[in-house]
């Protein structure tokens, strides 16, 4: 399928590895030009080598000011901005019980505010020349808390109540929003939650598909919501977890 966005200009933040690069090769494979970022200056440069035309800016997202400057480095890099995909590396692990205070607002500020910041950078822009895309990756515990992640519960909650707000306010200009929700993929933080180990057998027998992502088929879904198809989708949060949410809505 022709998706109708060759020759925009994209932007994905926390890209050099997993989704964020499943996202970002998505794009590319469908003719977008694409900028893309890490705190890693190798792993960025190894990932900006398997995307085609890849721009690889070194930038860290977790904060608010890293977050802008991606943004307006990859603007000024590809010559303006068609596609955002907001994202960032998830907050460290822990319950209510185990968590400090203190901890709350570096994972607001990395999974919550860098998104916003991200989106007050590129917004203008994109209301501008009347046509937009921002897809941002949060995760399913939006919609069902997981267990000992009460710091990425908190804020990816947060950020998608902001997403959707902001759909409702632009969607007039020609921008759309929408987030993507990944239930369990194959990615070094799910290796991470699950001990370093890459068997997700038990994990995948949680799953109605029975087994976990691949990485290049969530890539898939956000280059879709990017598409000319997708412009009458907006404020939309799609998970995309082999069906592992239960619930109605």
């Amino acid at each position: 399928m022709d998706l109708g966005i060759a020759g925009r200009r994209a932007a994905v933040a926390a890209s050099s590895a997993g989704l964020g690069f499943a996202a970002a090769r998505a794009l590319a494979d469908d003719g977008v030009q694409v900028a893309i970022c890490g705190r890693d200056a190798d792993r960025l440069a190894a990932a900006a080598e398997r995307i085609d035309g890849a721009v690889a800016i070194a930038a860290d997202v977790s904060t608010p000011e890293g977050a802008t400057a991606f943004v307006e480095q990859a603007t000024e890099a590809l010559g303006g901005l068609d596609i955002l995909v907001p994202n960032a590396g998830g907050p460290p692990a822990g319950n209510f019980t185990a968590t400090a205070f203190e901890l709350y607002r570096p994972a607001l500020e990395q999974n919550l505010l860098s998104t916003v910041a991200m989106c007050t950078a590129a917004v203008p822009g994109l209301r501008a020349q009347g046509w937009g895309r921002i897809i941002a990756i949060t995760s399913v515990s939006v919609r069902q808390p997981m267990d000992n992640l009460i710091l990425s519960n908190t804020a990816r909650a947060g950020v998608t109540s902001f997403l959707k707000t902001l759909a409702t306010e632009i969607a007039p200009d020609g921008v759309t929003v929408n987030s993507v929700q990944p239930g369990t993929h194959a990615t070094d933080r799910m290796r991470q939650l699950n001990s370093g180990s890459d068997d997700f057998s038990r994990v995948a027998a949680g799953i109605p598909v029975r087994q976990v992502g691949r990485p290049e088929d969530f890539g898939a879904v956000v280059a879709f919501l990017c598409s000319d198809q997708a412009r009458f989708v907006t404020g939309a949060a799609l998970q995309v977890d082999g069906g592992a949410y239960r619930g109605l809505q």
